[in-house]
């Protein structure tokens, strides 16, 4: 799975329809460039390759000759949900990326489903942390090598702590969810507001949607 795939996924579902200076605009000003490893021509790339797989649709806008408008399909809907739920669900070690675009996007599922997709995260971050400590007398020479259990426990141990931490939160009220707020983050046409239905700044007036 891909964070860049994940994130086109959900600007264009956001605005509606796009063109690709307005999905780096978006992603510009939710700093992706820093969390996501987005390097920009891969948006331009990704736009093309969600159309050549049915993802998306396609046009020109009437009087705009070069401009081209992007809009998800029946299949690019289901599409951004699986990868959405999929990363909220399956911990990927390698991935931190990928689960900042889902933590980003999240908004779009229902707060229950959020809450139960963490849960099962935290399942198998939890068996993860068994598995870890469980192993940790295996590697004893030469000596030092034992210090890598200590960083991997560690870790195990920090990506446990944190989930659960977001599960109690968001249970509590934390942050707003799909069917909450009538612009809800992330949700189809809600770009031009907050979820309080106050006008959103938008990156410049020649590129927002909405």
């Amino acid at each position: 799975m891909s964070a860049t795939r994940l994130l086109v996924l959900g600007v264009v579902r956001w605005c509606g329809s796009a063109h690709g200076y307005l999905v780096r605009a978006e992603l510009e000003s939710w700093w992706a460039h820093e969390w996501a490893n987005i390097k920009w021509g891969s948006i331009y790339h990704g736009l093309k390759q969600l159309t050549k797989e049915g993802l998306m649709t396609s046009s020109s806008p009437v009087g705009n000759i070069g401009r081209v408008d992007y809009a998800l399909t029946p299949a690019g809907e289901a599409e951004f949900f699986r990868l959405l739920r999929a990363t909220l669900r399956e911990p990927e070690e390698h991935k931190p990326d990928l689960l900042a675009a889902a933590l980003v996007l999240m908004p779009t599922l229902p707060r229950d489903e959020v809450i139960a997709l963490l849960k099962e995260r935290l399942a198998a971050l939890e068996v993860n942390r068994a598995q870890v400590a469980g192993r940790a007398g295996e590697l004893t020479e030469p000596a030092h090598m034992s210090e890598l259990f200590g960083v991997w426990r560690s870790s195990a141990d920090a990506s446990v702590a944190w989930t659960q931490d977001l599960v109690e939160r968001i249970e509590a009220g934390a942050h707003t969810f799909a069917g909450e707020a009538p612009h809800v983050f992330g949700q189809p046409g809600g770009a031009g507001f907050h979820s309080d239905g106050s006008p959103r700044p938008r990156p410049k007036p020649d590129i927002s949607c909405g």
